[in-house]
């Protein structure tokens, strides 16, 4: 337990922090960032992966843009980090700026784009289509760079729902762009172990420009799919292969293709794996901030530690955690719940339900209560809002009748309301002495000609009453 705990400090690590953290390890030693001894990648939204006609550094500069975005803990208008960082990151050498630029150009001229329009038709006013800039502003100034990315891709990039790990140890060690573009285009498939058939000449468009002799496939295959194939099967956490056929049994041209793919046996891999279920991912980094080393632990022991052993020591985790019973690390607790098979009973999942029955019972009546006396009160507060309506329109009635009398009438009605009960009980409140009182006293107080109106209204209706 002392071991796991040891974890803690790094677990709290972020994936920002880290990255820093090798790149000023490593930079000035000269060792790209695909010789790294830790994993730096992020979930990449899989809509992502359908960037085409986009060359290999402008590919990697998308990616080191993205992956700084991912990393923030707020969404920002700009981000602002060290050039070197970023050369680093998309794993870019040279010191010749110009060309940076026009990578830069490159990356801000790509666009993704979601229509409904079905191919074999032209599109219609009614048809949706958005067309989104992949890169928005860029700056290089005094060895920094600035760039914002368009406000509506941010949540896709640091929130995806559908995503794939992408590493950027692997992705930036392919040296040809036809092998990066099939990689980025397969990753989300690996799961499922093969692609969709593809139509040749869609797939001719990923890389960007391409040789004339691309359009023939034996070209084609020769000089760009098999060496293509063969990068990624040296440099990448997935093995690839492919076949082809007609577009139908008359033709003889070949003009589909479909790959096939399964993860190797590595640690690497088996973090891509780990991350291809999403869901357990984002449990693992987000709720629980696993370190590295946790990750590699998980991503070694994949064959015995399924997704579902996983969640079955998440969910005993989950219930010490809420007991109180977890007193240090919920993340190296968490790989002791792994490495022990620790998992609920069915007494505990049962006294849990029961549990959690009795305090949605309970919440619900203190809700129904509350309710109600909400709704008693409103009741009173309107039946009182009714009652001053009615009296204040009642004493301006007798107002209105007390300033039409004449003045033997109004010393009438003021020496019958000073002589009341009512209204030896105001003049004493007021500080006033009833038998000294007059009516200009009396008419210059607005409380006191309140009662004195209602006073008025109450004689008023009682004579009428009485007639």
């Amino acid at each position: 337990m002392a071991e796991d705990n040891s974890e803690d400090g790094k677990s709290r690590v972020t994936s920002r922090q880290m990255a820093l953290a090798l790149f000023e390890d490593m930079f000035d030693l000269g060792i790209p960032i695909t010789e790294a001894n830790r994993e730096i990648g992020y979930q990449r939204n899989n809509f992502f992966t359908q960037i085409v006609n986009m060359g290999l550094p402008a590919r990697r500069f998308l990616d080191a843009a993205y992956f700084i975005v991912a990393q923030e803990q707020e969404a920002r208008d700009q981000y602002d980090v060290e050039l070197n960082y970023f050369k680093w990151l998309m794993r870019y050498d040279s010191r010749n700026l110009k060309h940076l630029r026009t990578i830069a150009e490159e990356a801000q001229d790509a666009k993704i784009q979601v229509t409904d329009t079905p191919l074999d038709r032209n599109p219609n006013e009614d048809d949706l289509w958005v067309s989104v800039q992949l890169m928005g502003m860029v700056g290089f100034h005094r060895g920094r760079i600035r760039f914002d990315v368009h406000p509506r891709l941010v949540p896709h990039i640091r929130d995806p729902k559908k995503s794939h790990w992408l590493s950027l140890r692997i992705s930036t060690a392919f040296t040809r762009s036809l092998a990066r573009a099939i990689y980025d285009q397969v990753l989300p498939n690996v799961p499922d172990g093969r692609t969709e058939w593809i139509r040749l000449e869609d797939m001719r468009n990923w890389p960007g420009r391409m040789g004339a002799n691309a359009a023939i496939f034996k070209y084609f295959k020769r000089d760009w799919l098999e060496p293509a194939v063969r990068e990624i099967n040296e440099v990448s956490d997935i093995e690839l292969s492919y076949e082809t056929r007609t577009e139908s049994t008359t033709s003889k041209k070949i003009d589909r293709i479909r790959f096939l793919l399964k993860r190797k046996d590595t640690a690497d891999a088996a973090l891509a794996s780990l991350a291809d279920a999403s869901h357990l991912y984002k449990i693992l980094k987000d709720e629980f901030n696993l370190s590295t080393k946790q990750f590699s632990d998980i991503s070694e022991n994949r064959e015995v530690w399924t997704d579902a052993h996983i969640l079955q020591a998440v969910e005993y985790t989950r219930f010490k955690l809420n007991r109180g019973q977890v007193k240090k690390s919920p993340a190296g607790y968490l790989m002791r719940a792994l490495r022990d098979n620790w998992k609920m009973s069915e007494a505990e999942r049962k006294m849990v339900e029961v549990q959690s029955k009795l305090i949605t019972e309970e919440t619900e009546a203190k809700v129904a209560k509350s309710e109600t006396q909400t709704s008693v009160a409103r009741s009173m507060a309107s039946r009182d809002e009714e009652a001053r309506a009615r009296m204040n329109e009642e004493s301006r009635r007798g107002r209105e009748h007390f300033n039409a009398s004449d003045a033997k009438t109004r010393k009438e009605l003021v020496r019958l309301w000073v002589a009341s009960r009512e209204g030896k009980l105001m003049l004493r409140r007021m500080k006033f002495e009833a038998p000294t009182v007059t009516e200009e006293e009396i008419l210059a107080n607005s409380e006191l000609v309140w009662y004195l109106g209602q006073f008025v209204f109450g004689r008023v209706n009682s004579v009428r009453e009485i007639a």
